[in-house]
């Protein structure tokens, strides 16, 4: 936010007007302009410009134009505030006895003109953490989706085994279901059969279309839903002229187009569009995988989102997706070598048969907000409706005839290298046929309003009162198909000497037709002493029932800030706490046999969040150059339904039988290190355990003939330290070329034998994950270039962007999952299945 001062605003003389007040007049000076949204530079109206501590204020008008009377010989402070607008504060010094100064007030919109979210304090929300979406288009990333940078910019958050190909993450020993996606306040769901990361196609958020988004680890408030984990909430930018992009690389490419108008007789009527279109392969990156084949990935996004203004206080929003992953792979041969310098194996395997994926997702919305221009008790009311369906078919029947071998390691031998022994021989036979209808509509009223008191000697103080109930309807239709055989040195497995018996086999056949209601009331109180404090106190009530088990929820939650006005330091401090629920959805009904649990109940939490934010060093307008947040946490779990992770599949065990608890501490220090380019570093130090109910936990330690009961095991998501580097830099004398590298950091993620993992639960880890993408980007042009460049190639365009990247530059093999060989004797040996390697890409990002 700035205010600029200009003589250009400055209103005649009112003296004959103001004669009768000639003495007061002596003691008072004027203050006059326009207040202006500082995004499109239009005059804004209904804004209150007031003296800080006094009843003294003034209303901007239809052309947001204000006249303020001001005490003369006093320093005066301004605080600017205006529904769906960023509170703006500015110390104007003082003023003269009869002085008349002009002034222009920028404000900057916290949403959209009626997409708006009504917010009564000044402090950021407590439990969030915002970024811009600007400063991320340049990260390099694999998948291309914006999920793949959360490790970077939110707290505690970390990718899983599907690697840098997934755009799934966990936050704070949770998985990838135990989080919330909303995208302009529309709740985002996803498939729900994929099971490896490259099957994985175009997540909802396109990175091109995206304002802000903002993020919680954590301790949300009950307006948020029913989930355990963390809240990604997602606003779309609102265009106030045409722009359009094209990007391609040799991992696909996009367009989007965005732009707005005037329409209708007195030209009132607005329309608003944001638009695009993604297409995305992954064959380039898969030819490095240790499965040799024809890799053929085919991935497609489109979507819109339309606003429409009746009339400056009521706003209709469309938003509309189409999305389809194609995977197709026809699988020839393999070789992998793992093991350590006196141990090492080698699989190698030939394949026939093929694999043909497809998910194909349907999702639109409409929204209706209603926010009335009044001056007291402002007020928004808005209507959501919304539906989603997922169209996925698997279809795999894949032969592999594998044979295991030890290998020479002894670098002396003239045999190194070399197999020296046979473990295993056999055939791997995996069938699927699964197919899955699900479908879902969501009904949904919201609400807010705002109680003030300003101006008193306690302090500025507000109220802000919301709520929402929703309606959901659910269903799904699965027919389910899949087995495994085993065959190994001509036996099958598991093998009792009589008959053929398959490995794993899961046939089912369900639908499934549910509702749920849900909804919430919270308020959000706000205290505000100018030059002393601000404190932020919001508690509210959440409730969830579902038909299918019969079950109420009810969540409390409260959060609570503290910002000093009067250190010399810039920190505020925050701590939320509250009850979490997760009611069943699809996946965690289903048990391993295929079989629906409908008495399975809620998954239950209770969150406790500590955390600071410290603003420092040089300050530039209102912003320090670096900020640290940290936060400590404990989540109290139980209820849980277990479940094993398999790359990116996750089986539940579809019954409420663990209990577990998770604690750490969280850090994000970001600013710019070099002047003008933003960085950051994120590390996260947690502790994730649980105890399944009715088992005796076992461990056996190394050298040790008897294993030792322990109370807890690890959760399938722990991870001890993950540590994500983003940073960027440019050439001194050049800031048209510049570097953008990306450090991922973790230890390994846990897991336990096949088919036997519950006593001996989760006892081994994948090596630890690293790998470092760098990125070169030049600005081969910019619009201001036109004057000095007029018949260049690019003059018709605003900026040209080309990059080079290079993925995996230090060429680190890091694991996806395990592949299990289990010989005729019951030994089992897991192989590692290994992400992508090293790879160059070129992208060219154009803005028109």
């Amino acid at each position: 936010m700035r205010i600029n001062y200009s003589n250009l605003c400055v209103l005649p003389l009112l003296l004959l007007v103001f004669s009768a007040l000639d003495l007061s007049a002596k003691n008072s000076a004027l203050i006059s302009g326009i207040v202006v949204n500082e995004t499109n530079d239009q005059p804004v109206e209904l804004a209150i410009i007031r003296v800080a501590g006094t009843n003294v204020f003034a209303e901007s008008d239809m052309e947001g134009e204000f006249e303020l009377q001001v005490p003369a010989n006093v320093d005066v402070n301004l605080v600017v505030t205006r529904l769906g607008y960023h509170t703006l504060e500015q110390n104007i010094g003082t003023l003269e006895p009869g002085e008349q100064r002009g002034m222009n007030i920028y404000i900057v919109p916290t949403d959209s003109d009626l997409e708006v979210i009504v917010r009564s304090g000044r402090i950021e929300e407590v439990t969030m953490v915002r970024e811009q979406a600007e400063k991320l288009r340049f990260i390099p990333s694999v998948s291309g989706n914006f999920e793949s940078l959360l490790s970077g910019i939110a707290l505690g958050t970390y990718g899983g085994t599907g690697g840098e190909l997934s755009s799934q993450y966990n936050v704070r020993g949770g998985n990838y279901d135990e989080n919330l996606v909303y995208v302009n306040d529309f709740e985002i769901y996803r498939p729900q059969l994929i099971s490896s990361s490259q099957q994985e196609g175009l997540s909802f958020p396109n990175i091109h279309l995206i304002r802000d988004v903002s993020f919680s680890s954590g301790g949300f408030q009950p307006r948020y839903g029913d989930k355990m984990s963390s809240v990604l909430d997602i606003r779309y930018r609102v265009p106030s002229e045409f722009k359009m992009g094209v990007e391609a690389s040799l991992l696909g490419g996009g367009i989007h187009a965005e732009g707005s108008g005037f329409m209708g007789d007195h030209g009132q009527n607005r329309l608003r569009y944001l638009a695009g279109f993604r297409y995305k392969t992954t064959r380039y990156l898969l030819g490095t995988l240790d499965v040799t084949g024809e890799y053929a990935p085919d991935f497609y996004d489109f979507q819109a989102f339309l606003t429409w203004d009746f009339n400056p206080e009521l706003q209709l929003g469309v938003i509309g997706n189409y999305n389809r992953s194609i995977y197709s792979f026809i699988p020839e041969e393999r070789s992998t070598a793992s093991g350590l310098i006196d141990f090492a194996l080698q699989l190698s395997s030939v394949f026939e048969g093929s694999q043909e994926d497809d998910f194909e997702n349907y999702m639109g919305g409409v929204s209706l907000t209603w926010l009335p221009e009044r001056v007291e008790n402002p007020l928004y009311l808005k209507l959501l409706a919304s539906g989603f369906q997922s169209d996925e078919n698997e279809s795999t029947d894949i032969l592999g005839f594998y044979r295991l071998a030890q290998i020479e390691t002894d670098i002396g031998s003239e045999d190194l290298g070399e197999e020296i022994a046979i473990l295993g021989t056999g055939t791997q036979h995996t069938y699927k046929r699964n197919f899955l209808t699900l479908r879902v509509l969501n009904l949904q009223h919201k609400g807010g309003i705002e109680f003030n008191k300003l101006g008193e000697e306690s302090g500025d103080r507000s109220h802000f009162l919301e709520w929402g109930l929703g309606y959901k309807r659910e269903f799904f239709d699965d027919w389910i198909n899949e087995w495994e055989r085993l065959d190994s040195a001509g036996y099958s497995l598991p093998y009792d000497g009589e008959t053929t018996n398959l490995f794993e086999v899961l046939k089912s056949t369900n639908s499934q037709y549910s509702k749920r209601m849900e909804g919430f009331l919270q308020n959000t109180y706000t205290l505000y002493k100018p030059g002393r404090r601000e404190w932020q106190f919001a508690g509210g009530l959440r409730f969830n029932y579902w038909d299918l088990n019969r079950e109420l929820i009810l969540s409390p939650r409260f959060s609570a800030s503290l910002r000093p006005l009067d250190w010399d330091t810039d920190m505020s401090f925050r701590l939320s706490t509250g009850l979490y629920a997760q009611p069943p959805f699809y996946r965690e009904l289903r048990r391993p046999d295929g079989s629906l649990n409908m008495d399975l109940k809620a998954q239950r939490s209770f969150h406790i969040v500590g955390g600071m934010t410290w603003d420092f060093g040089q300050k530039t307008g209102n912003r320090r150059k670096y900020r640290l947040i940290t936060e400590l946490y404990y989540k109290s779990l139980w209820n849980l339904v277990s479940y094993e992770l398999d790359n990116v599949k996750i089986s539940y065990s579809g019954e409420n039988d663990a209990r577990g608890y998770v604690m750490g501490l969280d850090a994000r220090l970001n600013g710019e290190f070099v002047p003008g380019a933003e960085s950051w570093i994120n590390l996260s130090i947690l502790r994730a355990r649980e105890r399944l109910d009715d088992v005796t936990h076992l461990r056996r330690e190394l050298g040790e003939p008897e294993a030792k009961e322990v109370k807890d095991v690890p959760r399938p998501s722990d991870q001890l330290v993950n540590v994500s580097v983003f940073f960027q830099d440019y050439l001194p004398n050049n800031e048209n070329f510049k570097m953008h590298l990306n450090l991922e950091l973790g230890t390994g993620l846990p897991f336990g034998l096949r088919g036997n993992n519950r006593v001996y639960r989760n006892t081994y880890r994948f090596s630890p994950y690293h790998r470092v993408d760098i990125g070169f980007s030049y600005l081969l042009w910019d619009e201001s270039r036109r004057k000095t460049n007029p018949n260049s190639l690019f003059r018709h365009t605003r900026r040209v962007w080309a990059s080079l990247e290079v993925f995996n530059l230090m060429q680190v093999q890091n694991e996806a999952s395990k592949t299990w060989i289990k010989t005729i004797f019951q030994t089992q040996y897991a192989i590692p299945n290994y992400l992508t390697s090293r790879r160059i890409n070129l992208r060219v990002q154009v803005d028109i």
